[in-house]
């Protein structure tokens, strides 16, 4: 089968991961026998030295006419002085937006072979993380009015949040819908106590879960929520929370698995087309050593497949490369523990081949 798939590798160890994960999908081309027709263009930092926008109108039009879009990585020092609107973060906003994807869903899964790299005590941890966390992704603080004011005290900034209710609607029903295909349980995550945005969020939720008569509906506050990942992970199953909690809760909860580098995510709205990625930042302090850990965007690619190309087998041997090569023993410098370690490109040369020798 032809697909058509947008690389976005964007800025710092953005480009190295994208190329291990062309590495592994090449593998699964020749294995299963696909035609993936892959091509890159800019956003974030590369696309605002070369077109001075974050996000080129050209690299907006490509994404939308492909089946998926897998991105990289944006941002890094170099960019930190630009103002806000012109800032990378703003091209990877404005691609969300532009291609209407609302729901950002975050596996988080601790791999049997890496509980020693676990951050958790060792009691904890072998009780097993396997949480998804789905955060909407298009409202709350980040989109809401923002700028700068006189105050009592002199210059102010303030930042808004605005929720809807067919936003809290429409993020809701996926996270029921999922639930229903794991545990059945749903922790919905506010700050209700304290604001106006979550006391909206807390009444929506709760009525579309009376269409879920099969699942658990367990509210719980954000500050009390960040606690018990550390305490008890292994009572979540799937996480609801806005965009500002999600974005905060689900980088705690990568490090229970051990690295940051280990987790990928998908962006996805009412459409099969869906924006994949690794949930870890550009980290220039390591860019163009050939040392990123690239199983979270193999990993996102594997989501790619499932979910947007509906090839299920195919990120299913993915899925179980990865295991494959973790079982040997293979770890990149972030999960090595100061011990031999191998490369970015060498990681992915070796999922790869265990895909084809599947």
């Amino acid at each position: 089968m032809d697909f058509h798939i947008t690389l976005l590798p964007g800025d710092g160890v953005g480009p190295e991961i994208i190329d291990a994960a062309t590495t592994v999908l090449t593998a699964v081309e020749k294995k299963f026998g696909h035609n993936f027709h892959m091509q890159s263009r800019d956003i974030g930092g590369v696309a605002i030295d070369t077109t001075g926008v974050p996000l080129p109108k050209e690299t907006l039009d490509a994404c939308k006419q492909s089946d998926a879009v897998l991105l990289g990585a944006v941002g890094g020092p170099k960019w930190d002085g630009l103002k806000a609107h012109l800032r990378p973060e703003r091209g990877l906003l404005s691609l969300r937006s532009g291609l209407g994807l609302f729901a950002n869903l975050r596996p988080i899964a601790l791999h049997e072979e890496l509980i020693s790299s676990s951050p958790l005590r060792q009691d904890i941890a072998k009780r097993g993380v396997n949480i998804m966390i789905v955060r909407e992704l298009t409202g709350g603080i980040y989109f809401g009015e923002r700028g700068y004011r006189d105050g009592a005290f002199g210059q102010e900034a303030y930042d808004t949040e605005v929720y809807s209710i067919n936003e809290v609607e429409r993020i809701a029903k996926i996270a029921f819908e999922i639930a229903m295909g794991r545990n059945k349980k749903v922790t919905s995550v506010d700050k209700a106590n304290v604001l106006e945005t979550s006391r909206l969020w807390r009444a929506t939720v709760e009525r579309v879960a009376k269409g879920y008569p099969e699942v658990e509906l367990e509210n719980m506050l954000v500050d009390n929520c960040a606690m018990q990942l550390i305490k008890e992970p292994s009572r979540f199953d799937v996480i609801l929370t806005n965009n500002m909690f999600g974005d905060i809760l689900s980088d705690e909860a990568s490090m229970l698995t051990g690295s940051i580098g280990l987790l990928p995510s998908s962006s996805l709205g009412a459409g099969n087309m869906g924006l994949y990625e690794p949930i870890h930042g550009s980290a220039p302090d390591i860019a163009g050593n050939d040392e990123a850990n690239p199983i979270a965007t193999v990993l996102a690619s594997a989501m790619m497949l499932s979910t947007s190309l509906k090839l299920v087998n195919e990120a299913f041997a993915v899925e179980c490369a990865v295991h494959k090569v973790l079982a040997k023993g293979l770890r990149t410098k972030d999960i090595a523990g100061g011990k031999k370690h191998v490369s970015c490109s060498r990681m992915a040369e070796e999922i790869a081949l265990a895909v084809l020798n599947r």
